[in-house]
């Protein structure tokens, strides 16, 4: 019902366009320099008369007024009967331009007529029939992307914290081994050194040097130990650095490989406590054979 006015107006103007646009002239002459402008972007040779224009404006009534009687694109054809509109109102209902009392209470009639239809227009441009706007969509789809975000961002630095406080755990361990077994054979050796005297010069002499050799040997194996340790630490923190840069991109891979490099450090732990075992399976050897033979001088 609300486009067909507008229909019907457009056909009117088809059949008697110089006659609209005798009554438009003043609303034609002031748009003349936007008009003048449009024309140099378009491309176009010179600028459309005055019935060109109002033939174009009875067009875009028929066809917007169509599509907004059938529901075809309702808002944009609201729009564009809103656009038309105004041009309309301003050219056939100048109500403060009449003298006489009749004619301009008629025309000012008209003119708000126009301007409810107006009204009514934007309206139905701006209905979404019951779905939400393309703003309120927007501004939806940016809070979720935001909070996804946020959700994804501490996923990720929780995951990169367990990594770095197991990759640490594992080097403190190693580490610990390390100087556990470096305590247990130097305390082997001093013992040993502390039985040697009570068996006599021969004994003592032999204690001592063994001592001497298990306490290099065991020096050695500590150095050796820590050398190992600290570049276990090093290689540990590196990795641990370049799994925090990557955590974001590949925070589904990070347990895989942490789990993988975690694995590689078991090797060094248990050659640690073999190397313990085996130095502390000696060193009772050595002592054994030391109280025997001191048993044997005495006796």
């Amino acid at each position: 019902m609300l486009a067909a006015l507008f229909i019907q107006g457009g056909i009117n103007a088809l059949r008697a366009p110089e006659a609209h646009a005798q009554a438009a002239k003043p609303v034609l002459d002031a748009m003349a320099p936007a008009v003048d402008k449009a024309t140099e972007v378009a491309p176009v040779d010179q600028r459309p008369d005055d019935e060109l224009l109002i033939k174009l404006d009875a067009g875009v009534k028929i066809v917007a007024g169509t599509m907004l009687a059938f529901g075809k694109f309702p808002r944009l054809a609201a729009t564009a009967l809103a656009a038309t509109l105004v041009p309309t109102t301003l050219a056939a209902h100048r109500f403060w331009e009449e003298t006489d009392p009749a004619r301009k209470q008629e025309q000012q009639i008209h003119f708000m007529k126009n301007v409810s239809m107006f009204g009514g227009l934007l309206i139905a441009a701006a209905d979404t029939h019951g779905k939400p706007s393309l703003g309120w969509r927007g501004r939806r789809a940016a809070r979720l992307a935001a909070t996804q975000a946020g959700a994804m961002t501490g996923a990720a630095a929780d995951v990169t914290g367990r990594v770095t406080g197991a990759v640490h755990d594992a080097s403190g361990k190693v580490s610990g081994s390390a100087r556990q077994a470096g305590g247990t054979v130097a305390g082997l050796a001093a013992g040993l050194a502390g039985l040697a005297p009570a068996a006599g010069a021969a004994v003592s002499s032999r204690a001592s040097r063994t001592g001497s050799d298990l306490s290099s040997r065991a020096e050695e194996i500590t150095a050796e130990l820590s050398r190992r340790t600290a570049k276990a630490r090093r290689r540990a923190e590196k990795r641990g650095a370049k799994l925090q840069k990557t955590a974001e991109k590949r925070s589904a891979q990070l347990r895989k490989r942490a789990a993988k490099r975690l694995d590689r450090t078991t090797p060094l732990t248990a050659r640690v406590s073999a190397v313990g075992s085996e130095v502390a399976h000696q060193a009772g050897g050595l002592a054994k054979d030391a109280r025997k033979r001191a048993h044997a001088l005495t006796h």
